[in-house]
């Protein structure tokens, strides 16, 4: 069965280029350093508490149109810097953060009218979750279910003038809001647009274990829509 991929907005099928889906299904390293002790049997590892990226490879190939094709689509691959959005029709509730390494060598086949391929993703470990990138607005106290194993980092747009946002039992103090403050808690940071708001904020950013977690909020703040982000490997 032959598939698709979807590559910082673009689908390959507009370029010709099919895949199979064989290489997308491993698992990323956990990132663990090993001690070797003398006098003491066995091996320490000191666990990072990390995933390593991963290589995500796909077997690729163009029937027709083999030269226009292939020109289109290295420029389509080769042009975007750095990590982009990654999605593939094997997977089609998820996606990656992935950047394109290259190279682009193909087998032509009879007369240079076809080619295959592997198209090779530096991929970061996560498998985002679709149902994560759902916004959820909060008027009163509600709770998220984590549905995977892995420590979601969500995002928060909080609403209202000052108060207190609890998550879990983490308490964020947040002293001034004009309109509203957005709070990531991947990167750790407060902000309003391109303005800094971290000095309006106490320095702890929540997470969403697995399971249940109980978001509230008190003061001035009026609502709080929530981006959770579940992702798993």
């Amino acid at each position: 069965m032959t598939g698709v991929l979807i590559f910082d907005g673009q689908n390959s099928k507009e370029f010709g280029l099919y895949i199979s889906g064989s290489g997308t299904f491993n698992a990323p390293q956990r990132d663990i350093e090993t001690v070797e002790v003398p006098g003491r049997n066995g091996t320490l590892t000191i666990d990072k508490r990390r995933f390593l990226n991963i290589t995500i490879s796909y077997p690729a190939f163009i029937r027709e149109k083999f030269r226009a094709y292939t020109d289109a689509a290295r420029e389509w691959l080769l042009a975007a810097a750095g990590y982009r959005r990654l999605e593939d029709s094997y997977h089609p509730d998820e996606y990656r953060m992935a950047r394109f390494t290259g190279p682009l060598d193909f087998d032509t086949r009879i007369l240079n009218r076809s080619g295959e391929c592997t198209l090779s993703f530096d991929c970061a470990p996560q498998r985002f979750l679709k149902m994560g990138e759902i916004p959820h607005t909060l008027t009163a106290e509600g709770a998220f279910v984590n549905p995977t194993a892995f420590e979601a980092k969500p995002f928060f747009r909080v609403y209202g003038t000052s108060g207190t946002l609890t998550v879990g039992n983490t308490a964020i103090e947040i002293s001034e809001i004009d309109e509203y403050i957005d709070i990531d808690c991947d990167t750790q940071n407060a902000f309003k647009g391109t303005e800094n708001c971290n000095s309006k904020v106490t320095p702890d950013f929540p997470s969403f274990p697995a399971g249940q977690t109980g978001v509230m909020f008190s003061g001035g703040i009026t609502s709080v829509m929530v981006i959770p982000r579940w992702w798993t490997i």
